[in-house]
C-alpha cells in the first residue's frame, strides 16, 4: 500500500487551454515540448541549461584529475576525497534547496543554486594547495546539490502526467550535453596548454552559469497553480516543521527507501564518472585526446539513455525501468572493467552500452521522486532523498581511490556494481506513481 498521502485533484486548468498549461497539441515525438506551453518550456529552458552546467562545472574535476595529483603529489585516496567531500556537502545544499524551492518558489531557489556553484567552481581555479582546493570544492557542492531537484520540480509541475516521464528523462539528458561540453573544453585547453596551467583555466570556465542567472531572472516563472498550493501552506509552515514533515509516519518509509534508492544509483553512477576519465589514461595508457574520444563513446550513449529511459518509464512505469537498468548497469560495469589488456577497441565499443544504462536508470528519478511527495513539501522531500543518496553513495568513490592502490582503478570500479543491487532493493519499498497529476 502506497504511504503517499493522495495528492488533491487536478485544477480544471490543467486540461483547458491557457497560457503555459499544460494543454493538448500533445501527440507525436515532440507532443511532450508542445504540451508544456510557452511557460513551460521557458521552464524547460531553464531548467536544462542549468543541469547541463551544474554537470560542466561537476567535470571539471574529474577531467583534471591527473593534472591536479601531479601538481599538488597526491595519491589516489586523496583525489577521490575531491569527489567525496563534493557529494557529501551536496547533501546539505540539496536539502536547504528544497526547503527554500518550497518557502520562496522554484525559480528563486535555481538562481541561488546555480550562483552558488559557479562562484565556488571559478574559485578553484585560484586554489594555492590541497587543503584550499578542497574546501572550494565542498562549498562548491552546495550549489550542485540543490540545482537538479529544483529544476526537476519546476519542470514536473508544468509537465502532465502522461508525458512527466520523458519531460524529466529530457531535462537529465542535459547532463550529457554539459559532460560533452567539458570534454571538448579539456580537450582543447589540455593540448595546447601547460597542465599546470589548463587545470586552473578549466576552473575558470566555470563562470558561464552566471549568464543563464540573468536569463531565468527575467524568462521564467513558478507553474502558477502548483504555486498557489506551496504559498498556502508556505504561510503556515516554519523551516523546521517544512524539513521534518517528510519523517511524519504518512512520508517516513518513503523517505527511507527513496533515500536508499538514490545512493545506490548515485554510488554506481559517480563511481564510473569520477575514476573513468583516470582508467583510460592509467591503465589503458591514452592520451589527452584518446580520453577524449573514447569518452565520446560514453556519453553518446549516456545522452540517448537518457532520452530512451524517459520514454520508457512512461511506458513501463517508474519502478520497472528502474528495476530494468540497474541490472543493466551492473552487468555492463562488469564486462567493462574486465576487457583483457590490449583490447582498446572493445573499451570504445563497450563505453556506448555502459554509458546508455547507466543514465537511462536516471531518467525516471525526476518524475519517481517529484510524484512521491506532496506540493508543499515536494521541494524538500526531494532535494533531501536525492542529495542525501549523493552523500552517502559518495563512499564509493572514495573507496574506488583505496582500493585502487592494491586492485587497480580497473579491479576497484567493480565495487560500484554494487550500488545498483541496493537500487533494485529500494524499490521494494516504494509505490508505483506512474499517471499521478501533480498540483
Amino acid at each position: 500500500m502506497s504511504t503517499t498521502p493522495p495528492s488533491p485533484p487536478a485544477p480544471a486548468t490543467d486540461t483547458a487551454p491557457a497560457p503555459g498549461g499544460k494543454t493538448g497539441g500533445d501527440d507525436g515525438p515532440f507532443g511532450w515540448l508542445r504540451a508544456l506551453g510557452p511557460r513551460g518550456r521557458r521552464a524547460f529552458g531553464g531548467a536544462f541549461g542549468g543541469y547541463a552546467l551544474d554537470s560542466y562545472d561537476y567535470f571539471t574535476l574529474p577531467l583534471s584529475m591527473v593534472a591536479l595529483a601531479a601538481y599538488f603529489g597526491l595519491d589516489s585516496g586523496q583525489t577521490g576525497l575531491f569527489t567525496t567531500v563534493t557529494l557529501v556537502v551536496s547533501a546539505i545544499g540539496g536539502a536547504l534547496a528544497g526547503v527554500l524551492a518550497d518557502r520562496i518558489g522554484r525559480v528563486k531557489a535555481l538562481m541561488i543554486t546555480v550562483i552558488t556553484y559557479a562562484v565556488f567552481t571559478v574559485a578553484c581555479g585560484f586554489a594555492p594547495n590541497y587543503e584550499t582546493l578542497l574546501l572550494f570544492r565542498a562549498l562548491q557542492g552546495l550549489g550542485f546539490g540543490g540545482e537538479w531537484a529544483v529544476g526537476a520540480i519546476l519542470v514536473a509541475e508544468y509537465a502532465s502526467a502522461k508525458h512527466r516521464g520523458r519531460t524529466l528523462g529530457a531535462i537529465q539528458s542535459s547532463w550529457a550535453v554539459g559532460w560533452a561540453l567539458a570534454v571538448i573544453v579539456y580537450t582543447m585547453l589540455f593540448s595546447f596548454l601547460d597542465e599546470d596551467l589548463a587545470w586552473r583555466v578549466m576552473f575558470w570556465t566555470g563562470a558561464l552559469p552566471a549568464l543563464l542567472v540573468i536569463w531565468l531572472r527575467r524568462s521564467v516563472q513558478d507553474a502558477p497553480e502548483a504555486a498557489a498550493v506551496r504559498e498556502k501552506s508556505a504561510r503556515n509552515a516554519t523551516f523546521r516543521g517544512s524539513f521534518s514533515a517528510i519523517f511524519r509516519p504518512g512520508l517516513l518509509r518513503t523517505t527511507l527507501f527513496a533515500v536508499l534508492l538514490s545512493t545506490g544509483v548515485q554510488g554506481g553512477y559517480y563511481t564510473l564518472a569520477t575514476w573513468v576519465p583516470t582508467y583510460l589514461k592509467t591503465e589503458r595508457d591514452l592520451s589527452v585526446v584518446g580520453t577524449g574520444g573514447y569518452l565520446t563513446f560514453l556519453i553518446s550513449g549516456a545522452f540517448l539513455g537518457y532520452l530512451t529511459g524517459g520514454y520508457l518509464t512512461d511506458r513501463l512505469g517508474r519502478r520497472r525501468n528502474i528495476w530494468l537498468f540497474a541490472l543493466l548497469s551492473a552487468v555492463c560495469v562488469l564486462a567493462y572493467t574486465n576487457i583483457p589488456s590490449g583490447a582498446n577497441t572493445l573499451v570504445l565499443v563497450l563505453g556506448f552500452p555502459l554509458g546508455f544504462c547507466m543514465s537511462a536508470i536516471f531518467s525516471g528519478f525526476g518524475s519517481f521522486l517529484s510524484e512521491l511527495y506532496p506540493t508543499a513539501v515536494r521541494g524538500t522531500g526531494q532535494g533531501f532523498t536525492y542529495n542525501t543518496g549523493r552523500a552517502v553513495g559518495a563512499v564509493f568513490p572514495t573507496t574506488v581511490g583505496f582500493l585502487a592502490e592494491s586492485w587497480g582503478v580497473g579491479g576497484a570500479l567493480v565495487f560500484g556494481a554494487i550500488g545498483y543491487g541496493l537500487a533494485a532493493l529500494a524499490l521494494l519499498g516504494l509505490p508505483e506513481t506512474r499517471g499521478k497529476e501533480l498540483v
